[in-house]
């Protein structure tokens, strides 16, 4: 009995003195990752209206909700992004994800989206967006989270400036700047 006590406490105090493998950090890379800033420009558009939308409501406040900031409603997107402010230019990618209308005074809305990338170099990367967005201010900035494919590790910001508003239809055109630092 005795022996297997001593066992049991010496086998117990080595293996506390071993760090856990979780905890291990991965060996030094041979040469050193250099981050570098990429600068992408497109125009998203949010289409509310007509046949084919690609921003849908699927949860609204209560009734009672009176709010002239539509407070509380959450909409799913699926939104293109193009070379240009018009729907006819070039398809560079797909803003997917969803807003929802978070203020109770002014228009704020939550965004969380993935741009992702169908053209050209960056194809099948993405970059993910989560921020603020007060849509009647000129100029909104939003964080940068992460990405996928070349725009793994990525961080930055992106800029979203509305370059066209139909209150008609409720649709928009916004034009978006990011700022990418990735590897």
């Amino acid at each position: 009995m005795f022996k297997l006590l001593l066992l049991l406490l010496t086998t117990t105090t080595i293996l506390a003195q071993q760090p856990y493998s979780f905890l291990q950090g991965q060996k030094p890379a041979t040469k050193p990752h250099h981050k570098k800033l990429t600068h992408l420009r497109f125009f998203w558009h949010d289409i509310v209206s007509g046949r084919s939308p690609t921003s849908v409501p699927v949860a609204r406040a209560a009734s009672t909700n009176t709010s002239s900031s539509f407070f509380g409603q959450v909409n799913v997107i699926d939104n293109p992004l193009t070379e240009g402010p018009a729907m006819a230019s070039k398809l560079v990618g797909r803003a997917q994800g969803l807003y929802a209308l978070a203020s109770q005074e002014g228009i704020g809305l939550l965004m969380a989206m993935n741009f992702a990338f169908l053209d050209g170099k960056y194809n099948g990367s993405s970059i993910t967006v989560l921020g603020r967005n007060m849509v009647f201010t000129a100029v909104r900035e939003m964080p940068v989270i992460g990405g996928s494919g070349l725009f793994r590790l990525a961080q930055g910001y992106v800029q979203a400036k509305t370059y066209t508003f139909d209150m008609k239809n409720m649709n928009a055109v916004v034009e978006y700047n990011c700022f990418v630092l990735h590897h």
